[in-house]
């Protein structure tokens, strides 16, 4: 397999820095682009009595766009060793929107970690790694929380 356009999802997670981290090493390997992906997650707007949303719904999506942007670069920066890096940012569920944005980018490898919750979590959450993993079309790398990069 030769990789040239590798997609890594990233959050506020050690997992996902786990997960930058072997994407960026990758990258190197294979003089690979990258795009960091981060997914805002839609907040339930509060409507009101004239339907319009409430001011504090537009003022949270603004702040949540500018702390991705924040958190893309810091992973940049801690790992991305001069590799040619791509921003990718978008309000969505989190599984959707990953695998959307990789189709879109033609991404040829997915970097995603995991938190390797069991149980009755895992049951209720699902796992977003399981999920892209399943509805992707191109290979995805899934980096345990527990593995050390």
């Amino acid at each position: 397999m030769n990789f040239k356009k590798i997609l890594i999802a990233v959050d506020n997670s050690t997992c996902s820095e786990k997960a930058a981290k072997a994407g960026y090493d990758m990258a190197e390997k294979f003089g690979a682009e990258v795009a960091l992906v981060n997914i805002i997650e839609p907040i339930p707007a509060n409507v009101n009595p004239d339907l319009t949303l409430a001011p504090v719904f537009l003022e949270t999506y603004d702040n949540s766009e500018e702390n991705s942007h924040i958190l893309l670069k810091e992973m940049e920066t801690k790992y991305g060793k001069g590799i040619k890096t791509t921003y990718l940012s978008i309000v969505d569920t989190a599984a959707h929107g990953i695998i959307q944005q990789s189709d879109e980018w033609g991404s040829d490898l997915i970097v995603i970690g995991t938190y390797g919750r069991t149980g009755l979590y895992h049951f209720l959450m699902g796992s977003v790694a399981e999920h892209v993993a399943r509805k992707s079309a191109c290979p995805v790398l899934i980096i345990p929380n527990k593995c050390d990069v």
